[in-house]
């Protein structure tokens, strides 16, 4: 027969050491910090069709009005409105929530006459 030796090695425990975080997020810190950035970043967009609407009827929205249309815009998506109406005192807005986009616009005083259809929701802003 072969002389086979069989030596014994110790057990050695051994100790892994943590990584570290080297600025990567864990995975669930990762898809928050992307959903907030994506939650923030839903700018209202207005289609060519709108800006050309206030223009025409010279309508003016300041940029805290917007502001204020796009939050209020952005919860009722959260909501679940898909198209909604938005009411302000001098304009009135058909907006698409699910996309962010403002499809129409017109003055109050011309929107008081219309009829709205295919909408979901309603925004009334002061």
């Amino acid at each position: 027969m072969d002389n086979i030796s069989i030596k014994r090695v110790p057990l050695q425990t051994t100790i892994r050491q943590p990584i570290a975080s080297s600025g990567v997020a864990s995975p669930k810190q990762s898809f928050l910090q992307h959903l907030q950035e994506a939650s923030a970043k839903t700018e209202l967009k207005v289609s060519k069709h709108a800006n050309q609407r206030l223009q025409e009827r010279n309508i003016y929205i300041s940029d805290a009005e917007w502001q204020i249309v796009s939050e209020k815009v952005s919860e009722a998506r959260s909501k679940g409105v898909n198209d909604s109406l938005v009411l302000m005192d001098q304009a009135a807005l058909i907006v698409s929530a699910k996309n962010s986009t403002v499809i129409t616009a017109m003055n109050r005083t011309e929107a008081k006459n219309q009829l709205f259809t295919n909408i979901d929701g309603t925004i009334v802003l002061n």
